[in-house]
C-alpha cells in the first residue's frame, strides 16, 4: 500500500503569532479537525509526531548571524524579526525549529521508503532568506530541505513547485544560480501582492538559466486559469530529471482569503497534487513532500490541504 505521512502534534501549533496575526494556530486546528473526519476513509494516511531540529540543520541554509539574532529575539519576545510582518514572541526560535525539524523528519521517512509521500501543514515558509525573516516566515524549511537533499543525501536534482498565492521569493532567489534546483511557481502577480516579485523573465542565471519558471496570475484568476498555468508547469518539469519533488501548497489562493485576490477552489490543489504525484512516480519513484505554506481563511485551509493529502494517498 502507498503510505502517506501527515505531521500532527501540538508542537506545530506553537508557530502562532500573537495579537490576531493572520498566521495563527486556528488555521492548523481547522485542518486537523477536517483531517480527522477524512482519515477513516484514507487507510494509507498515518499521523507523524513533529520533531525539533538542531541548529546545525538550520545552518544548512541560514547564516549563523541570523540564527543568533532569532535566538536573542526569542529570549526577549519583543519587536520584529523583519520590517514589520513577522513579530518576535517568546519561544519563536523553538517553534520555528519544530517546523524545520518536522519537514526534515518526513523527508527522511520518504527517503528510507517508510512513506511514499508526506505532508506537513506548518511547513513551506518560503519567504525567509538566508540572512533574514520575511512574510511571516522565520526559518525557510523548504530551503533547508533542498540543501539537505543536495548536500547530505547527495541527490543530483530537486524539483520545487510552489502554488501559494505569494511568490516563493526565498527559494527562488537563494537558488537562482543553482541548476540542480528545478523551480516552478504560480502566484498572484507581484505588481499587486507581496513580495512584489516572480516575473516571467526571471528564469535563473548562469548555468541555472532556464531552470526557473515563474507564472504570475492576474487578480481574481480562478480554477481555469490555475489549471492552464499548472499544465505549463507539468510540461516544464517533464524536460528535466530530478530525484525528489517538494510542493509548497499554500491555501491563500482560494476564494475568500483575507490577504489575496485569487479565486481558486480546492479543485486547484487536488489537481496540482495529483499531477505532481504522477510526475514524481515517473521521475523519482513517487517521492514527494508537500508543505502547507500560507492560507488565512481556516475553512479554505482545511479544504485545500485535505484535498492535497487525498490526492497523494488515493
Amino acid at each position: 500500500m502507498r503510505k502517506v505521512g501527515v505531521a500532527k502534534g501540538q508542537q506545530l501549533l506553537l508557530y502562532s503569532f500573537p495579537d490576531a496575526h493572520p498566521m495563527n494556530r486556528i488555521r492548523l486546528e481547522a485542518f486537523y479537525e477536517k483531517m480527522d473526519l477524512e482519515k477513516p476513509s484514507l487507510p494509507a494516511v498515518e499521523y507523524v509526531e513533529p520533531e525539533m531540529c538542531n541548529v546545525e540543520d538550520i545552518l544548512l541554509y541560514h547564516t549563523r548571524e541570523y540564527v543568533d539574532f532569532v535566538i536573542e529575539k526569542c529570549r526577549t519576545g519583543r519587536g520584529y524579526l523583519d520590517y514589520g510582518d513577522t513579530p518576535a514572541f517568546p519561544g519563536c526560535f523553538e517553534a520555528a525549529s519544530y517546523v524545520v525539524g518536522t519537514t526534515l523528519k518526513l523527508l527522511r521517512k520518504i527517503l528510507t521508503g517508510e512513506f511514499s509521500a508526506a505532508f506537513t501543514p506548518m511547513g513551506g515558509l518560503h519567504h525567509a532568506r538566508r540572512d533574514r525573516a520575511g512574510g511571516f516566515c522565520i526559518f525557510n524549511d523548504a530551503g533547508v530541505a533542498i540543501e539537505y537533499l543536495l548536500r547530505k543525501e547527495g541527490l543530483e536534482n530537486v524539483a520545487y513547485v510552489d502554488i501559494d498565492a505569494h511568490h516563493g521569493d526565498g527559494v527562488c532567489y537563494d537558488f537562482y544560480r543553482e541548476k540542480r534546483v528545478i523551480f516552478a511557481d504560480i502566484h498572484q502577480d507581484g505588481r499587486t501582492l507581496y513580495p512584489g516579485t516572480g516575473f516571467r523573465n526571471e528564469t535563473g542565471e548562469g548555468e541555472a538559466k532556464g531552470t526557473k519558471l515563474n507564472i504570475p496570475l492576474l487578480p481574481y484568476s480562478g480554477d481555469d486559469e490555475f489549471i492552464k498555468a499548472f499544465q505549463e508547469v507539468e510540461a516544464f518539469l517533464e524536460k528535466f530529471q530530478f530525484d525528489f519533488v517538494l510542493l509548497q501548497c499554500g491555501a491563500d489562493g482560494l476564494m475568500g482569503d483575507p490577504l489575496t485576490n485569487l479565486q481558486y477552489s480546492q479543485k486547484a490543489h487536488a489537481y496540482a497534487a495529483s499531477a505532481l504525484r504522477r510526475i514524481a512516480e515517473g521521475k523519482c519513484g513517487g517521492r514527494i513532500l508537500a508543505m502547507g505554506g500560507g492560507g488565512y481563511n481556516p475553512n479554505n485551509v482545511a479544504l485545500a490541504w485535505t484535498s492535497v493529502v487525498k490526492a497523494l494517498a488515493d
